[in-house]
């Protein structure tokens, strides 16, 4: 493997993960090329822009030298290591979406140059990256596995819009296809990651612990959901609840929320589909799914309660949104469950419209499209507000109002 000052790593998908990763290897003095197909976002990161917010500007100016961005996918041939961070979405049917990732991996393929190392940090079921992507590589590149091309798979744990839980000072989990590249990865991922580098005894197992860890969190969170569901209607209030539980050290305290982004809400379906395949029927990971995406529902039911029992007329109230994004303090709005939300109050003829001040501007006009008002500055005044997302900019309006506001996970 070449030394550091020759060795040349290419990013694909500049997104959430892809993009602190190119940063973090560029303050180490690696070589570095960010590519993506998305032409915009390759022209703003040149104008040392990020919109997703996770990376400022002076960091982007500051290693500019050793960082470069591209459109053109014949810098992938120039790469002793290449990293792939693409998404892995999920189709309307809830089955994997693995398009991206395989798209990306034909332009690898086609640009590829031997003894290159290739490793996937997109989230995926266990098997993808050997039974999917490795012949595709083998079969447009005509290199052979192991010995003209070797494979890893690292699993990306970046946390967006996360100040304090961020790459270097979270835990890398590594993989390799034999030995050797195992033993660069540690080497290469050690240089950035100040937590430390946990070696996985193979790509399957490190492929599952990724799709373990959303899974989890998905169930505890299925979990609260309910028992706020049902706390509610003891009049019991739940963030009482789980401040009480959380005085046991071995309490996973989690919190009842609208469960989107491109995470939690979708890997569970990766490994339902790829457990079913194998004859196994996960029921518990179909039911926590089933409780988080009706949790929307529940949402607009509870409110209408609300609304019933403090008087509010909503035939001659107009209701403010607060929060679109699919988390706090976080522009990214992937599979937002706020959106279903709207959809369902559109259809009681509710007059409502949105504020968030974390949204782009092409966000804005995609939620304009499906008929929303959406306010371009901080709302004045509020005939009643309905909290969805807990930016610190709404809570300080809302601490600032005195207008009425409904928040979900509260029980009234």
């Amino acid at each position: 493997m070449n030394t550091k000052t020759k060795l040349k790593i290419c990013i694909i998908g500049l997104g959430y993960v892809g993009l602190p990763l190119a940063v973090a290897f560029a303050k180490k003095k690696y070589s570095v090329t960010g590519f993506d197909i998305n032409k915009s976002r390759v022209s703003e990161l040149r104008n040392f822009y990020d919109k997703t917010g996770e990376i400022e500007k002076s960091d982007l100016t500051l290693v500019s030298t050793n960082l470069d961005f591209s459109n053109d996918d014949k810098c992938i041939s120039l790469a002793d290591i290449i990293i792939v961070s693409v998404p892995t979405p999920i189709k309307l049917d809830n089955t994997p979406d693995l398009e991206p990732l395989i798209s990306a991996t034909k332009i690898i393929a086609k640009n590829l140059k031997k003894k290159s190392v290739i490793v996937y940090e997109s989230t995926v079921f266990p098997g993808a990256t050997e039974e999917i992507c490795v012949p595709i590589i083998q079969e447009i590149s005509s290199f052979k596995f192991n010995r003209d091309f070797f494979v890893g798979y690292s699993p990306e744990r970046i946390n967006p819009g996360d100040k304090i839980n961020k790459l270097e000072n979270i835990k890398k989990v590594v993989s390799a296809s034999n030995k050797e590249t195992l033993e660069t990865l540690e080497i290469l991922y050690g240089d950035i990651i100040d937590a430390g580098i946990f070696s996985a005894d193979s790509i399957k197992i490190a492929e599952a612990s990724k799709i373990t860890e959303n899974i989890q969190r998905d169930v505890n969170i299925a979990l609260i959901n309910e028992l706020h569901q049902i706390f509610s209607l003891m009049d019991i209030d739940t963030s009482k609840v789980i401040e009480a539980a959380s005085t046991k050290w071995n309490f996973m305290k989690v919190k009842p929320g609208l469960v989107g982004g491109h995470c939690i809400g979708v890997d569970p379906h990766y490994m339902i589909y790829k457990s079913t395949g194998h004859g196994y029927v996960p029921n518990l990971m179909r039911n926590a799914r089933e409780i988080n995406e009706g949790m929307s529902t529940w949402v607009v039911n509870n409110f209408l309660q609300f609304c019933q029992v403090n008087s509010i007329d909503l035939i001659t109230k107009k209701v403010t949104v607060l929060g679109y994004t699919f988390k706090k303090n976080c522009p990214d709005t992937r599979n937002t469950k706020v959106e279903q939300l709207l959809f369902f109050l559109k259809q009681l003829n509710i007059d409502l419209c949105i504020w968030d001040p974390w949204l782009e501007d092409q966000d804005k006009s995609y939620i304009r499209s499906k008929g929303f008002e959406v306010l371009d500055s901080e709302p004045l005044a509020m005939e009643i507000g309905f909290l969805c997302v807990k930016h610190d900019n709404i809570l300080s309006l809302i601490n600032e109002s005195d207008s009425q506001v409904f928040d979900f996970t509260k029980t009234y």
